[in-house]
Parts: C-alpha cells; structure tokens; sequence
C-alpha cells in the first residue's frame, strides 16, 4: 500500500511462451499452502504456477492447450479453471491434470445446463460455483453436484437496464450471497442482492470514459477486508479504488 512503482513477480521477459515468459496473462490468484501464483497465460494457452520466493526466475506449466479465463480456489485447495473453447468449468485437485466438470460442459449454448464463453469465476464456503457467462449475457449459479445451473443475475438479453447485462465478466459474491459484477459492456459494476430480480449500479454507468465516476470496460473487480472495492478498468489502463458502503 502507498508504493508509487511495482515490482515484477511473474514474466517479465517481453511476451513469449518461454517458461520465463507471459502472454496475454488474464487472471491469478495465490496459493498461499505452497507460496505461489497460479496465473491463466492465456494466449498461451496453459495455466502456470510461479513461486513467490526470491530468486524464482521461471514458472512451471500446471495445465497445457487450455482456453482458460478464470481461476478460483475453494478452502479445500481444489483449483477451478474456466474454459472458453470448451463452455464449462472444472474442478482440479492441484497434482490432478484431467479435473471434474463443476459448469457447463454441454456444449455452447444458453440452456440451464449450458455455458456460452464462461469468464470469471468465484467460488462460495458450499462450494458454490458462480461463473460470468459472458456470451449469455447474465451470471450463473451452480450448486455443487447439480447438473443445471440457475441464473443470478442478468438474463434478459443483451442491454443496459437494471434487470439486464452486457458481457459480464468480473465477478465477486459476499458471504450474504449480494453477486457483485464487472457490466463489461455498460461500463458499470452492478450489486445484484440474492433472489432479485435486478440490481443497482455502484460504479460507473455514466457511459464509457474516463472521468473518476466513469469506467471504460470493466473487466476485473476485487474486494479487500475493509470493504474497498477494486475495478480493472480496462481500456483507461488503469485499476480504481472505490469505498462501497
């Protein structure tokens, strides 16, 4: 916090698919158990784990020729990979290279037990699976074991009302099961209470740009333990912080 410059923890090395090389890395998480970074290197088409500890000069491939968008890791350590060439979502145990279909997996399509371009993801203490289904336009909730899912938030189309998404991508649900949504193509994130029927706008929705109330394709989002949320606001270049009461 208060730093003015970064330090690079991963890549690094101009873009390239060396195993000391990134290209086009779209989501990361850390895996605190072995002090990691597990990375989804998408134009490489692998999901990588780097270790955090000084000297580390090169990740190792975890999972190889996967579309992947976006990872999530649940209390028992499995690690959940979206997957956007397939439409699904599955689960790994972390020495495990085949994993369990958790979403989707029926092919593209927009039926209750179908993804079309799944995104982020988040994963619930009940193992819940949430995934943005950005090519459906709405945000999915798949309980655990079940076989269709149920949409959460969005699922009227493609547009800007209340009661509708646009792409939806980044994606984070609290412990009352509030989803909250990077409205990628409306420049927004939306609160979308548990059960409702829409939500409301918290940032942006004041058209694309580049003013502090402005977001310019949203397509990550974060919450920190004081309730500070941050926006990866895409093509401003930048991240934004927000107090949400």
């Amino acid at each position: 916090m208060g730093d003015t410059n970064g330090r690079v923890v991963a890549g690094g090395n101009a873009t390239g698919n060396r195993l000391d090389q990134l290209n086009g890395p779209i989501d990361v998480l850390i895996d605190k158990e072995t002090n990691s970074l597990i990375i989804c290197d998408s134009r490489n088409r692998r999901v990588v784990r780097w270790s955090r500890r000084s000297g580390t000069t090169q990740g190792e491939i975890f999972i190889d020729n996967i579309s992947c968008w976006g990872l999530a890791m649940d209390d028992q350590r499995y690690l959940y990979i979206s997957d956007t060439d397939k439409h699904e979502v599955r689960r790994y145990q972390i020495e495990d290279k085949n994993g369990t279909i958790v979403a989707g997996g029926n092919g593209k399509g927009a039926g209750l037990n179908q993804l079309n371009i799944p995104t982020y993801i988040f994963i619930d203490q009940q193992q819940t699976v949430y995934v943005s289904d950005r090519g459906n336009h709405h945000v999915m909730k798949w309980n655990k074991g079940e076989k269709e899912g149920i949409v959460a938030a969005g699922g009227q189309g493609d547009g800007n009302a209340l009661t509708q998404l646009s792409s939806p991508t980044g994606l984070f649900v609290d412990t009352l099961g509030t989803i909250y949504v990077a409205d990628f193509g409306n420049h927004r994130v939306m609160r979308w209470p548990k059960g409702a029927k829409q939500g409301t706008v918290i940032v942006g929705g004041n058209g694309k740009g580049e003013g502090a109330n402005q977001l310019y394709d949203p397509i990550g989002l974060s919450f920190d333990t004081h309730n500070n949320l941050y926006v990866v606001d895409c093509n401003n270049s930048r991240v934004q912080r927000f107090s949400i009461e």
